[in-house]
This record gives C-alpha cells, sequence and structure tokens, in this order.
C-alpha cells in the first residue's frame, strides 16, 4: 500500500513542480505523470477492481484540482510581464529630410527600396507601388522613421 501511495504523492508532486516552477511540457511533468500512472496501474494488481478505481478517481482529483489550485492562487503570477513599453525608438536617421525633397531611386521600389537624397543612401517606401530604379522621386511623407515617396 506505502508503494502505491509514495508513487502517486511523487508523481503529484513532480507534476506541481511542473506547473509552479517549471511551466511547459518538459521531463518534471511528464516523469509526474508516469509516476502517478505507474501507482495506480499497481494499485490495479494488488487491489480489487473497486479500490483500484478509488485511487484512480482520487489520483484524478488531486491532479485536476492542483491545476486549479494554481491557477486560484495565481502562481502564473510570476512567469508574465506586466510592464508595457512606453517608449518609441527614433534614431535621428530621418535628420536632414524633409518632405518634397528630391531624390533618385537606387533600386526598384516593390514598394520598399532603397534611394539618395542629397549624398545619402535611405530605404524608402514607395507609396504608388513599382518605382523602375533610376526614376527621379520626391518624399511625400516622413512618419515612424519610414521615408514615403512618390515619382515626380
Amino acid at each position: 500500500m506505502w508503494i502505491v501511495i509514495t508513487l502517486i504523492f511523487i508523481g503529484l508532486l513532480l507534476v506541481l513542480t511542473e506547473i509552479i516552477f517549471v511551466p511547459g511540457t518538459t521531463i518534471v511533468g511528464i516523469l509526474g505523470m508516469l509516476f502517478s500512472g505507474i501507482g495506480v496501474g499497481y494499485a490495479f494488481q494488488i487491489y480489487d477492481k473497486n479500490t483500484a478505481f478509488w485511487i484512480l478517481g482520487l489520483v484524478l482529483v488531486l491532479h485536476i484540482g492542483g491545476l486549479i489550485w494554481t491557477l486560484r492562487v495565481k502562481a502564473w503570477d510570476r512567469f508574465t510581464l506586466k510592464s508595457t513599453v512606453e517608449g518609441r525608438s527614433f534614431d535621428n536617421r530621418l535628420d536632414g529630410l524633409s518632405v518634397l525633397e528630391e531624390g533618385k531611386a537606387l533600386s526598384d521600389l516593390k514598394p520598399i527600396g532603397k534611394a539618395r537624397f542629397g549624398e545619402k543612401d535611405f530605404e524608402v517606401k514607395s507609396t504608388t507601388g513599382h518605382i523602375a530604379a533610376g526614376t527621379p522621386i520626391t518624399i511625400t511623407r516622413l512618419q515612424d522613421n519610414q521615408i514615403l515617396v512618390k515619382p515626380l
């Protein structure tokens, strides 16, 4: 009898360890289910069916109850990210550019490609679809580190 209780207890302990400390499907949870299954299987070998089914029911209640308990005590809260990113990234890559500035497409813009404005090359996005390389272009909008262009 003690071997059945020990196997089931170890199985339950490993499953709870999996849920609380090692989230995900890892070897710990699999071993816990295996130990519980072996304990129930051994109970079916050494006890009559009625007692073994009671043990199986108890194991299921303990496993499901453990899962519900961890959800109620918010054991998952320590694994969730609660902060949010407030800032925005702006790295001054658009400094010196202005709307209606003219340049030239260095590559095909399908709709994104390379263009030159002054002496600098930039990644740009076409607002009109495909623009062939070498086409004169103008900046229509500067938005969130993006340069939106259209052909002249």
